[in-house]
């Protein structure tokens, strides 16, 4: 049994909402972007050239306050400071989480250099307290007026900053960050493991399953359109006409997946207590060209981190496994070990105590009672018993014969 909760600690979340400004709006945010843009790749640049890296003081003094001083810079002055000095700030972080990463003082991926800002990338201007306030049910920015969000829901407390954003589609958000409490909702389950797929995403030891969205017809769309682009001559109109019917299917795509691995992610957070994930080595499955393109939009690592975050937000247990646990090859009802099996094997029979398995539910089952915590293997929470973790540890079986054709069978491929 899990003992305790999670001590309630407020958090930080960002609430995001769409808006449609005016024309007028759209040219002082065409304007604001190109500033912030300007000032973040000048500072770059400074910091390039730098043999020490300069404080955000000394970077603000020259690529804002003195360079507002210049002919070329004049233009600065024309909006509002504070997404100026914001995005030097911004600047500073990333160089920082670059040096963590390198010195791996940071967990996750490794973070590159900070790279300088192009025009057709996605542009954003984040406003503090200062340079944003509400009036009823409208949002004003300094020097940019009131924008009317449409508020598809409540924010749960007074946001402590809000980011102005364009996507390369021309779709126009804004993203409050605001604390949030942890919600206490009583689970239905103790814990969970989850098996992560391609054709079927997931596959959970209770026995359901969640079939992944098809993005094959917008993935042909968007790769037909690709080589019409690489066609065109670049800095033409239909080039960029082009581009931006690119981006909107990508968007297309994103939010069909954005919204599937919301919802999934919530219902198994909210019904489970504990929640059991593989850590997959997605960076190496991507090398196998027949399977990178749709493992690439299947969103595997933005599941585990909605399941991470949403798991401290409803005060719930998560977990991850190591990617060398042998969950395929090992009985979840004795724990005889059959060895390895070939991916076309979707079902087989133990050969110790006769029980048919689906390979991806038997996995699941495996992963739900297994769980790595500091090299030591530990019983699943609540589910597996002793007699299993004896045999697993201890027992010396044989590897199943690949010709046992009563034994294993091999339906549809996954």
């Amino acid at each position: 049994m899990i003992s305790g909760l999670l001590t309630a600690l407020a958090m930080k979340a960002r609430y995001q909402y769409r808006f449609y400004p005016t024309d007028q709006q759209q040219q002082s945010l065409r304007s604001l972007f190109g500033c912030v843009r300007v000032v973040w790749n000048d500072a770059l640049a400074i910091c390039k050239q730098s043999e020490k890296l300069p404080s955000n003081n000394d970077l603000q003094k020259l690529v804002i306050t003195q360079a507002k001083k210049t002919v070329e810079r004049q233009w600065l002055s024309e909006v509002s400071n504070i997404p100026l000095q914001q995005s030097v700030a911004d600047l500073g972080i990333a160089y920082k989480n670059f040096f963590d990463s390198f010195k791996g003082k940071r967990k996750g991926k490794k973070v590159g250099r900070p790279k300088f800002k192009k025009k057709t990338n996605q542009q954003s201007a984040r406003f503090r307290i200062g340079g944003f306030s509400f009036q009823g049910e409208q949002v004003y920015l300094t020097k940019i007026g009131n924008v009317s969000p449409i508020w598809s829901r409540v924010l749960p407390s007074a946001p402590s900053s809000v980011t102005v954003i364009k996507d390369c589609a021309n779709r126009y958000f804004l993203s409050f960050v605001v604390e949030i409490e942890p919600v206490c909702i009583d689970a239905k389950h103790i814990s969970i493991g989850i098996d992560l797929g391609i054709k079927t995403f997931a596959v959970m030891s209770d026995g359901t399953k969640a079939e992944s969205p098809k993005y094959s017809t917008l993935d042909r769309k968007i790769r037909k359109l690709q080589k019409k682009l690489a066609r065109q001559p670049k800095e033409s109109k239909r080039r960029n006409t082009t581009r931006i019917k690119i981006a909107k299917l990508h968007n297309r795509m994103a939010d069909t997946r954005k919204d599937f691995l919301h919802k999934l992610s919530t219902k198994i957070v909210s019904e489970n207590q504990a929640i059991v994930l593989e850590d997959l080595n997605v960076s190496g499955m991507v090398k196998n060209r027949k399977l990178s393109r749709a493992i690439s939009l299947q969103g595997w690592r933005e599941f585990r981190t909605l399941c991470e975050g949403k798991s401290e937000k409803f005060n719930r247990v998560f977990r991850v496994m190591s990617r060398w646990e042998p969950t395929s090859q090992v009985c979840s009802e004795c724990g005889y070990k059959w060895g390895k099996l070939d991916l076309k094997v979707r079902s087989v029979q133990c050969l110790s105590c006769g029980t048919e398995h689906d390979r991806d539910e038997n996995a699941a089952k495996n992963i739900r009672d297994l769980a790595v915590n500091g090299g030591d293997y530990k019983v699943g929470i609540g589910h597996c018993h002793d007699s299993k973790r004896t045999q697993r540890r201890d027992k010396t079986t044989p590897v199943a014969p690949v010709n046992e054709a009563s034994r294993i069978t091999s339906p549809s491929g996954r």
